[in-house]
């Protein structure tokens, strides 16, 4: 199974370089960089993040787990800019997609939330269309057909868009058993379709090393989600010690996921060196 880790992204600290962070975390072996997805929130915007650290790396890969797809209501100029990432990184990008939740971003969008479905079919139906050196806009993407996609959620439409447009599946972090309790959903919709392989599985998790480090993680993650159920399996489900972390990789790797990303919370660069020697990286 293949570990990414996160950029610092919920309350990002201006002193802590993204530059530095993202060198480090190819350099001790990590497989991606992972970004998350809020308007409504201090977090940076998750194209521009992974576009900073494309520049200070030359393997890792670059996967927003995930991007609030909707929102990018110009669609044409959603799919140049993945385009542009995908090119100018040698191929690099994988764009984790769902619609979100949270209607306060689609009120500060000004997009509707109730159209987001809809809203988020036309985006790849565009995207898909204009990858494929469609309507004259380029860069072509350095990925033939664009981007790799990975869907999360586990509605009747986001299985649809997993197994129309999608290379596999990002979940939640709420936890290895919500994985499990999901993935055969997942597995039976990719058969019913008749999909060659199988589809590839990606699950996110909460982490902060180091003293304080519960402190931390619960601090910004109720802030974070602020209220429901949502927020307390993420919080249970935050891992804040070395053995925690090694036993929740094995327990993901057992469960047959094929990435795990890890995002962090509060600390600084020494956390990429922490989560490596947890996972033995």
């Amino acid at each position: 199974m293949d570990i990414g880790i996160g950029l610092q992204a919920l309350h990002p600290d201006p002193d802590l370089s993204v530059v530095d962070w993202a060198r480090r975390a190819e350099e001790r072996g990590f497989s991606t960089l992972g970004t998350t997805d809020r308007l409504v929130y201090d977090t940076y915007e998750p194209l521009t993040a992974l576009a900073v650290a494309a520049g200070a790396t030359s393997r890792i890969r670059l996967t927003t787990a995930i991007l609030l797809a909707p929102l990018r209501a110009n669609h044409a100029l959603f799919a140049k800019s993945a385009a542009t990432l995908d090119r100018l990184s040698d191929g690099r990008l994988v764009l984790g997609l769902a619609p979100g939740a949270r209607e306060d971003d689609y009120n500060a969008s000004g997009v509707d939330f109730r159209q987001r479905g809809k809203l988020f079919d036309a985006l790849l139906q565009r995207a898909t269309w204009q990858w494929q050196d469609h309507g004259g806009i380029g860069p072509r993407p350095a990925t033939a057909g664009g981007p790799p996609m990975l869907f999360g959620g586990f509605t009747k439409p986001a299985l649809r868009r997993m197994i129309t447009y999608g290379r596999g599946w990002i979940g939640g972090a709420q936890g290895v058993a919500n994985f499990r309790a999901v993935l055969p959903r997942v597995q039976q919709a990719w058969q019913d379709a008749g999909k060659e392989g199988t589809p590839r599985l990606v699950a996110t998790a909460h982490f902060s090393l180091g003293p304080n480090a519960e402190q931390r993680l619960h601090h910004r993650l109720a802030n974070y989600y602020t209220s429901g159920t949502y927020t307390r399996e993420s919080v249970e489900a935050g891992l804040t010690t070395p053995e925690g972390v090694a036993r929740e990789a094995a327990a993901y790797a057992e469960a047959g996921c094929d990435e795990l990303i890890l995002f962090p919370h509060g600390g600084g660069l020494e956390q990429v060196d922490l989560l490596a020697d947890a996972i033995g990286l």
